[in-house]
């Protein structure tokens, strides 16, 4: 990739990444329980099996997490590399996006250069870019897998398909068989979108992508095979069947109706699929339809279509079919007039403008409405920045796609500020865990015992450097508990703290108050909520 084009796209990233750390620290309860399983493996010494609330964590395979060792490695632990590190992933496939253009289209060097920054562009892939995830190593290793496919059609087959089990197995490692769903539609599909028939065949070419599915089989039974023998048979269960094929077919958590990403898909996409130019662009698509575009389709519409019908949806399930989408839309701009009028800015400005000015007046307008009290701290001042970029659109009469499309890119990283400045800084008291967590870490240090009503998600054991996990009790076991610990502290959560209760500690929790008991303060608390959060994992 040129240095001209390389290097406004890290300084984006750098932006993006940079505010995001400055503004908020790890958002439980996903984020924190993913932290706090990389310190478990790291302060047990421990790095083939991960760790959670003292057993073996089935949910998640461990590439991000030894990602995130090899950083401490290096820098000692923190918690700006593990929010670091995933993005880093993602501005590879940023850049391997570009390369994916080159193959498809050699000779349409417009294309390329627009593919890059339509993905950072993507409100989704801004937004993701510093969460601790695993889906930016998944749309990291997609690409990579694609790069492979697009290899093997163009007539480098062992080349090609090793790099496509190269890509299986590391995806394998990230998060399990979604890879799969991921990268081979494209490649059985092949006949669809070659531009010739591999020489060998298509016969042989099955074959390759049977071998690259071993492969990557291979790559991950290096690590599942004596993770299994350490982690016992109930993890052994897990990893084999109920985070793999079980998890594959029975989805149900997170249900949401087939067309829930459909709807979802003009915010992800943001701001493309509200700028006329780029919805004329894919309108053309069918006229069109070169062997990269379909390419492009055999990768997304198989996926799209298959995650739809899966009951559990999570928005960030999508985000390895952003490349494709980038890929497409850039192709079809550069078939498109050179230049964009004023007008064609329009719709995305007044949505820039529109919103800023209702995070301007959420602080006033939330007390009215029975909003989160700390909406009421949202600065009036607060989405200047997103109205201010709405009427930098409307500034040139008209301007050269390839600078419109720049420009319309950095939308997505000013809303992604504007998120980060304006709305997470100051809801900082309910999700910032740091506190308790402090708090926990110095009743660590004084061998006071402590429990958590209901499930525990971890979600103070990294920002507290704790080692040793609350126990878990249900509220019939409370008295009991305190009976065998008097001296000990309960961990609870309350919708709104009662009036009469007298906590140790209390801070809120995502919309709630989680609070810290002794004995005779726990008399005085009524009935609390016993669940800390939803999980993505469950």
């Amino acid at each position: 990739m040129p240095a001209r084009l390389a290097i406004p796209l890290v300084l984006a990233w750098a932006v993006i990444a940079g505010v995001s750390l400055a503004t908020h620290t790890l958002m439980p309860v996903d984020e924190t329980r993913y932290a706090t399983v990389a310190w478990n493996m790291w302060w047990r010494g421990d790095f083939l099996v991960p760790w959670l609330n003292d057993v073996p964590y089935h949910h998640k395979p461990p590439l991000l997490f030894w990602a995130i060792h090899a950083g401490w490695a290096v820098t000692g632990v923190n918690e700006w590399w593990p929010r670091t590190a995933p993005g880093l992933f993602g501005l590879a496939a940023v850049f391997m996006s570009w390369h994916l253009a080159r193959r498809l289209w050699p000779q349409d060097e417009l294309a390329a250069r627009l593919t890059p920054v339509v993905l950072l562009g993507c409100l989704w892939w801004a937004l993701f870019a510093s969460a601790t995830m695993f889906d930016m190593l998944v749309a990291c290793f997609t690409v990579l897998g694609m790069i492979g496919v697009v290899n093997a059609a163009q007539g480098r087959l062992l080349q090609g398909f090793a790099l496509v089990g190269v890509a299986l197995g590391l995806g394998l490692l990230s998060k399990g068989p979604t890879i799969l769903l991921q990268v081979l539609p494209a490649a059985v599909l092949a006949p669809w979108w070659a531009d010739r028939r591999p020489a060998p065949g298509w016969g042989r070419w099955y074959v390759a992508v049977l071998l690259s599915v071993l492969l990557g089989a291979a790559i991950i039974l290096a690590w599942a095979i004596p993770a299994a023998i350490r982690g016992g048979p109930e993890y052994t269960r897990m990893i084999f069947w109920g985070q793999t094929a079980n998890r594959m077919v029975q989805s149900f958590a997170h249900r949401e109706p087939a067309w829930w990403y459909v709807a979802l898909a003009p915010v992800m996409v943001f701001p493309w699929l509200f700028w006329p130019p780029a919805l004329r662009a894919l309108a053309r698509t069918r006229r069109h339809l070169d062997n990269g575009l379909r390419f492009c389709l055999a990768w997304s519409v198989p996926v799209f279509v298959a995650f739809s019908a899966i009951s559990g949806k999570q928005a960030h399930y999508l985000l390895p079919l952003l490349p494709a989408f980038a890929l497409l839309l850039a192709r079809m701009l550069s078939r498109t007039s050179g230049t964009v009028s004023r007008i064609s800015q329009v719709p995305v400005a007044l949505v820039l403008v529109g919103f800023g000015i209702a995070i301007g007046f959420a602080g006033a307008l939330a007390p009215r409405f029975g909003g989160a009290a700390w909406i009421s701290a949202v600065p009036i001042y607060g989405g200047t920045a997103m109205a201010a970029w709405g009427l930098f659109l409307l500034l040139p009469a008209r301007q050269r796609l390839e600078r419109a499309v720049a420009v319309l890119a950095g939308a997505s990283i000013v809303t992604v500020f504007t998120a980060d400045f304006a709305v997470i800084r100051v809801a900082a008291d309910a999700y910032d865990q740091r506190p308790i967590a402090r708090y926990l870490q110095s009743l660590e240090a004084g061998q006071v015992p402590v429990a958590h009503l209901g499930k525990y998600h971890g979600q103070f054991q990294f920002h507290g450097r704790l080692r040793r996990t609350p126990e878990v009790v249900d509220a019939d076991r409370i008295e009991q508990w305190f009976a065998a610990h008097p001296d000990g502290r309960l961990i609870a959560y309350f919708r709104k703290l009662p009036a009469n209760a007298h906590p140790e500690f209390t801070q809120g929790f995502a919309g709630r108050r989680v609070a810290v008991f002794d004995r005779a303060g726990w008399a005085s608390a009524g009935r609390p909520e016993a669940d800390s959060g939803r999980s993505s994992d469950d």
